[in-house]
């Protein structure tokens, strides 16, 4: 009968657990995200949606604005997830690619820039904790982690671009290669 009763208790506090973490997100990480989507529309009412279409088209012509600066502008500007988001003003054909590239620039900037993704910033501070235990600098670690994931996470879009050229001809389909407005 004691079995029956830990196992229904520990259940219980399963369930008690998840719903203190959805509680936690709502008081934390929610409301930051919906602040940050109002002020990015905000950013792009202010400055006209036609000029960061402009700047995604430029961007997305070329692979090094498109996978190396523009993800770690928005991911320094907007941190983990809303990086993501400036995806959309890029043409269809290479949203997958700057996903890519985007999601690791949360994760490799955030030594350096923790307001970037501070829900795995544990990671960096657990890898940083041996490095000083070692006797060496963790802004030196930070450092080259940053500079290691500007390279890294650029070459993780570039080679996505191949990729999903791949699955294109596999599905006999064209992406579209230029960006889709709201308004026409």
């Amino acid at each position: 009968m004691d079995f029956i009763i830990k196992f229904a208790e520990g259940f219980m506090k399963l369930f008690q657990t998840g719903a203190d973490v959805f509680i936690s997100w709502m008081t934390g990480i929610v409301p930051v995200v919906l602040l940050l989507i109002v002020a990015m529309n905000t950013l792009i009412q202010i400055l006209g949606e036609q000029r960061i279409n402009k700047l995604a088209k430029a961007s997305g012509k070329n692979p090094l604005l498109r996978y190396m600066v523009l993800p770690f502008v928005g991911s320094f500007m907007l941190g983990n997830p809303m990086a993501l988001s400036l995806g959309r003003f890029l043409p269809e054909k290479y949203k997958p690619s700057y996903y890519a590239s985007g999601a690791y620039f949360c994760h490799t900037s955030n030594g350096l820039f923790p307001h970037i993704n501070p829900g795995e910033l544990f990671i960096f501070l657990g890898i940083a904790a041996g490095i000083e235990q070692l006797g060496f600098s963790t802004a030196e670690l930070a450092v080259r982690y940053l500079l290691v994931g500007l390279v890294m996470n650029f070459f993780a879009g570039w080679i996505t671009d191949f990729t999903t050229k791949m699955v294109e001809k596999q599905q006999g389909i064209k992406l579209k290669t230029e960006v889709q407005t709201l308004h026409h």
